[in-house]
């Protein structure tokens, strides 16, 4: 009895670590991602790099579609906290911070610029297209087992100077049977 209450702690202790992982992933996905799109906001132009397996067309495709999307999702959470905004307006009459309208006057201002940057990169940018190979050579290093993969997985990490690169990759790649 006692070691059936131990293993269903056990597995309940695995659960929340597990979801505890899953929402910081989640969250540093989301402010990268936030990051980036209020970086776009003010460039006039931006390389795209892209895997060299796909042919340019159907990467500025996808790179549309990402951009059309994200302009999407943060002008709907912008609309959304501006209501929020507007609710939480009268609780200024009670004494103390709003925090609940900071709250979501914080949240209306960072997906206006993020709404802003996916806008801008969608219509005033102009983008120069690279090709890469080491992303294409990624693609496929996905579908190998962590441990074989992990030295190939550094040394383009290396090449491509992007320190991250082995920690999310691990992250996202697909798990090798």
């Amino acid at each position: 009895m006692a070691r059936a209450a131990t293993s269903r702690q056990g597995d309940r202790a695995g659960r929340l670590t597990r979801l505890r992982d899953w929402l910081v992933c989640r969250i540093a996905e989301a402010i990268a991602e936030q990051r980036t799109l209020w970086s776009l906001r003010t460039l006039a132009s931006a390389t795209f790099i892209y895997p060299s397996d796909l042919s340019e067309t159907s990467a500025a495709a996808i790179r549309g579609r990402v951009l059309i999307r994200a302009r999407r999702h943060h002008g709907w959470w912008l609309l959304i906290n501006v209501v929020g905004v507007a609710l939480t307006a009268v609780l200024v009459l009670l004494p103390g911070p709003n925090l609940i309208g900071y709250y979501f006057l914080f949240r209306v201002v960072a997906h206006y610029l993020s709404w802003r940057g996916a806008r801008h990169a969608l219509e005033s940018i102009s983008w120069r297209p690279i090709a890469e190979p080491a992303l294409s050579e990624l693609g496929g290093l996905a579908r190998v087992a962590r441990d074989a993969r992990a030295e190939r997985v550094a040394a383009i990490a290396s090449q491509l100077r992007l320190t991250r690169l082995e920690a999310f990759f691990d992250r996202v790649a697909v798990p090798a049977p």
